[in-house]
């Protein structure tokens, strides 16, 4: 017999798709690695639309070192447009897992509509924006008369695409939270592989340069977004976007916004990082130590991927037993996620630090850049296993619709400690350029130890207080 908060199955429904999106059923471990895996892949694979792009231009001839630079002015106006995507995208999905997880699959699909309709609307305001000011703000990031070309050219046409960027990434939190991480997976391997293909296309065979690099770009995020929008809207979807949902709910929005704070802080820290470190490194070290930090930025987007998988992987399971009342099962996922991350960040450490060439190898071949960059990349890089903790911290704030303590974190430690000692440790024992690579581990250790520590004071009481609830739901 139909339990009377069950959905009704329809008839054209497999039964197989229900059961493989309940996350209150089966092992903890294959729910969460069942959309991580391919969760993971995905988000690597996004990672390749901007740094196949880094990879192509550092081997522009003669002019390699000035366009990668060039190009790394450029990415906190990138990032702040992906901040804006995870404000409205990763402030939903949870409060959709969370729906699904009571059954309100009206009030899910609300969600779902109000977070599109919020990420279309910042994304036509930031398109202008940037546009207009785009010659002041990348003076501000750093940029010099040898530099500014290759930034404009790249950032010019690369806004073009914003809405693209909005909707391929903001909704394809919904395609995971839903529990179809492979579709969510396709979404931006669609996008990467025709990356992939048309770089060089534009870059090398018509001779296009940098700005053949941010057309292929806007044409495979625009493709990202068009698979994106036809899965929500068609039959195999469990919630559908529709224009009924897209109306705007005031208290609703302000819900998503919250939640979406936590992401949209943490992207936006970082670009006040980069913008920071771009700024001393091109007052003390120059244009050089400018595109020694793009290509570390590069490859921290390529290494933490693993991890930022697994918690946007542990994400939807957390949110969706908590909201089914299933507490033990939320503590399992919280454990499983949490070792996860700190065993897979000690290994990348262990290979960033024997092997920093073959990092930097991937996107320069000069010499001068090469050999500046080993002492720098294992400097910046030997904190990152603690910077685990602050991650799996965060995922549960999130997951467990926390917003506040989600988001005193990611300003704790990047503007509250990063930026401070970005500006502090260069003048500190001669360190110079250097300091501002220390700044980084330093935060890690310090941030990521508060942020954990904080989460198990004031999560775990809070689940084994309502243990005799999880009994009588499970």
């Amino acid at each position: 017999m139909q339990k009377e908060n069950e959905p009704v199955q329809k008839e054209d429904e497999p039964v197989q798709k229900k059961e493989e999106n309940d996350f209150s059923q089966g092992s903890i471990a294959k729910n969460i690695l069942g959309l991580a895996v391919p969760m993971t892949l995905a988000q690597l694979i996004n990672v390749l639309y901007s740094v196949v792009d880094r990879i192509y231009i550092g081997h522009i001839p003669h002019a390699s070192a000035e366009a990668l630079t060039g190009i790394g002015l450029c990415l906190p106006v990138i990032t702040i447009i992906s901040a804006f995507a995870n404000l409205f995208g990763m402030g939903g999905a949870p409060l959709c897992s969370i729906a699904r997880g009571g059954h309100e699959e009206e009030r899910a699909e609300k969600v779902m509509g109000n977070s599109f309709f919020m990420l279309i609307l910042s994304g036509v305001i930031l398109m202008a924006a940037c546009l207009i000011f785009r010659r002041p703000l990348l003076y501000l990031f750093g940029a010099s008369s040898a530099t500014y070309g290759y930034a404009d050219q790249y950032i010019t046409v690369y806004l073009i695409g914003t809405l693209f960027v909005m909707t391929s990434l903001g909704m394809n939190n919904f395609i995971n939270s839903q529990g179809f991480g492979r579709i969510g997976m396709l979404t931006v391997l669609l996008g990467a592989v025709l990356n992939i293909i048309l770089d060089p296309l534009f870059i090398f065979v018509f001779g296009m340069g940098v700005q053949g690099a941010a057309i292929a770009t806007v044409i495979s995020q625009g493709a990202s977004a068009a698979w994106v929008l036809k899965f929500l809207t068609g039959k195999k979807a469990l919630l559908k976007l529709s224009r009924r949902s897209m109306k705007p709910d005031l208290s609703l929005i302000k819900e998503i916004t919250l939640l979406g704070t936590s992401g949209f802080a943490m992207s936006v820290t970082n670009g006040i990082v980069q913008i920071v470190c771009n700024a001393v490194l091109a007052r003390s070290g120059g244009d050089l130590y400018v595109g020694i930090m793009t290509v570390i930025n590069s490859v921290r987007e390529i290494i933490t991927m693993p991890v930022t998988g697994l918690t946007s992987g542990a994400q939807p399971v957390i949110g969706y037993n908590y909201g089914a009342g299933c507490y033990r099962r939320v503590k399992d996922a919280i454990k499983f996620m949490s070792a996860g991350c700190i065993v897979f960040s000690v290994i990348v450490w262990a290979l960033l630090f024997f092997e920093p060439r073959f990092f930097l190898h991937l996107f320069t071949q000069e010499t001068e850049l090469i050999g500046q960059g080993i002492p720098a990349m294992r400097v910046y890089f030997c904190g990152i296993f603690m910077m685990a903790l602050q991650f799996a911290g965060q995922a549960v704030s999130v997951a467990l619709n926390r917003p506040k303590q989600a988001v005193f974190f990611s300003i704790f430690r990047k503007v509250i400690i990063v930026v401070p000692l970005t500006l502090i440790l260069p003048m500190v024992g001669n360190l110079g350029t250097m300091g501002v690579f220390l700044a980084e581990p330093v935060s890690n250790v310090i941030g990521g130890t508060a942020c954990f520590v904080t989460m198990l004071i004031t999560v775990w009481p809070m689940l084994r207080e309502e243990k005799s609830s999880a009994v009588r739901n499970e």
